[in-house]
């Protein structure tokens, strides 16, 4: 018995370049107990299809050309604003891609699940809180009770992804549409919200359309396949016939490009290598290796008995009186050329040290060094001057983007701000080289950050961070976001950077197939120390530490199938 159905659905977008087709004669069937899983790259209307389902495109400039969306007998796409709010989070919950947008800033996330909980099931608050607690304890966010009362930018990527599960997870929903559910976790995590997600569907019989660039994920959880590209459906069929027989050539080039089945060193196929597509992409090259710059013995940056401490708890004079130490003592080098991977939990401290590298988050107690130089004690010149050599690609990269500026204007700012460019003109041009580099068109130069799929500005804001032509960057999460063809041509790219320019890289992930292929050397952190550090190759094959052995233990099986 189908509990969704959606046919010959077609999106149009009216935009100011005129009418996006985004969907196209569309056609999924979701049934009771069913785990129906979407794949495809970024802006293939993944993302468009499942929103559609509850009505989410602002309703102006969204035409639903021909189609419909069956649920229990009702077209979703011609219900009224009341109907469609009584659907939302109760018979049908979703959890979205990028959960800081997703979260009410001002509110602390206990509460925004107690008020979805008390507005469909009519309860009083607190049997919703201890509803919330137990959906806390399920998603293991970290300490129940406190996390009720912390805001949203409290909380980690991960662990924020966690609360938008239990909040989706609160009302037990016939229909759960997962879009990314797990891009922000660590491997351990993902490993446990995926068994919980079965355990869910087993219990309630509850059916569950996950969408996902991640097809180790895809593997673990889905009984259907669905594989889209550019708006249309390519091909679809059981979890067994898509990973063991697929028929068309963009499925194929889905498989072939995890990293997973390349060697360090094998440049990693794209898309339209098997499409026989030409580009005049400067990512997508035909040569076969890579011939990479050796990392230097040469320190670019020495980490000295660092330890970061947040305030947790002030007198009424101001003073810290208790205080959570998120990174412990720790000490590591940095060589010219290298690309350094860090690996760990959700909260284990690994955005904590990029951003103290790039001075955005100062460090309790310790000394770090730039090319032997205490970074505390730049003058205003040197630290313009590092200011411009070392970057940081963020995380979340909606929030990362002003929304009142256009991508193109966001890029451009930061070229003129550090001078690369002396005119506008000239900085308009680079701007749509670096476009071109991360797979993106000159005619999305003039659109909003809104405007664009979470793959698309995670692009956007890679591109962004390439713009000052920077000797070191640290990417956090940088490729969680994006499909497994875009991940490589970045992956690609970053190869190639440190093989033309000397660059170096801090590699922040909880993506280990990724970390092995692109590092050199690996660091597993778990609650702000470090526990194991070694070559790439000798953490995954031979790893030490127990924690390092139970990371490696979680990540999905397909990952090591050819």
């Amino acid at each position: 018995m189908s509990v969704v159905h959606i046919n010959n659905l077609q999106v149009n977008f009216n935009t100011l370049d005129g009418v996006v087709n985004a969907v196209n004669d569309v056609n999924i069937t979701v049934n009771k107990g069913e785990v129906v899983a979407i794949v495809g790259e970024s802006g293939s209307g993944k993302s468009v299809t499942a929103m559609s389902i509850l009505q989410l495109h602002p309703t102006h400039y969204t035409n639903y050309a021909k189609g419909s969306i069956i649920y229990e007998n009702i077209n979703l796409l011609q219900t009224t604003t009341k109907q469609i709010q009584k659907i939302r989070g109760n018979d049908i919950a979703m959890v979205f891609q990028e959960p800081m947008t997703s979260l009410n800033p001002v509110m602390p996330c206990g509460k925004q699940i107690t008020e979805a909980i008390q507005k469909h099931q009519l309860v009083n608050y607190t049997t919703a809180k201890v509803t919330v607690l137990q959906l806390f304890e399920a998603v293991q966010l970290p300490l129940p009770t406190e996390t009720f009362n912390k805001y949203p930018h409290q909380l980690s990527g991960g662990q924020k992804q966690r609360v938008m599960i239990a909040m989706a997870m609160s009302c037990n929903p016939k229909l759960l549409i997962c879009d990314e559910p797990t891009t922000a976790l660590d491997v351990t995590v993902q490993k446990n919200i995926l068994q919980l997600l079965k355990q869910l569907q087993k219990q309630n019989d509850l059916s569950i359309l996950f969408i996902s660039h991640d097809l180790g994920l895809v593997y673990e959880i889905a009984d259907s396949i669905v594989v889209m590209y550019k708006g249309s459906i390519v091909e679809q069929g059981t979890k067994h016939q898509i990973f063991t027989a697929p028929n068309h050539p963009y499925t194929k080039a889905l498989l072939a490009c995890r990293p997973a089945l390349y060697p360090k060193g094998v440049r990693l196929p794209v898309v339209a290598d098997f499409l026989n597509t030409t580009t005049n992409n400067a990512i997508v090259q035909h040569s076969t290796t890579i011939t990479a710059t050796a990392p230097s013995t040469t320190p670019l940056f020495e980490i000295n008995n660092v330890t970061i401490q947040y305030p947790t708890k002030h007198n009424i004079i101001g003073k810290v009186t208790e205080s959570y130490t998120a990174i412990n003592n720790i000490n590591f080098t940095i060589y010219r050329n290298e690309i350094l991977g860090l690996v760990g939990e959700s909260g284990c401290g690994k955005t904590t040290i990029g951003r103290a590298l790039l001075q955005l988050q100062p460090i309790t107690n310790g000394k770090i060094y730039y090319q032997n130089k205490n970074i505390k004690t730049f003058t205003l010149l040197q630290k313009a001057a590092y200011t411009k050599a070392v970057q940081m690609v963020f995380q979340d990269p909606y929030s990362s983007l002003n929304p009142r500026l256009t991508i193109g204007s966001a890029i451009a700012e930061t070229i003129l701000v550090n001078k690369i460019c002396t005119t506008k003109l000239a900085a308009k041009q680079l701007v749509l080289d670096l476009l071109q580099k991360v797979e993106l068109k000159p005619e999305h130069y003039n659109r909003y950050p809104h405007e664009f799929s979470g793959g698309q500005r995670q692009r956007i804001v890679i591109a962004r961070a390439l713009a000052t032509n920077p000797q070191f960057m640290v990417c956090d999460e940088s490729v969680s976001a994006l499909d497994v063809s875009v991940q490589a041509q970045i992956l690609n790219l970053l190869n190639d950077l440190k093989r033309t320019i000397g660059f170096t890289l801090l590699f922040i992930s909880h993506d280990l197939s990724v970390v092995q292929y692109l590092c050199d050397r690996i660091i597993v952190m778990q609650k702000g120390e470090i526990v194991e550090t070694n070559t790439a190759t000798n953490i995954i094959q031979f790893p030490q530490h127990e924690y390092t052995k139970k990371l490696i233990a979680a990540m999905p099986s397909v990952l090591n199938k050819s």
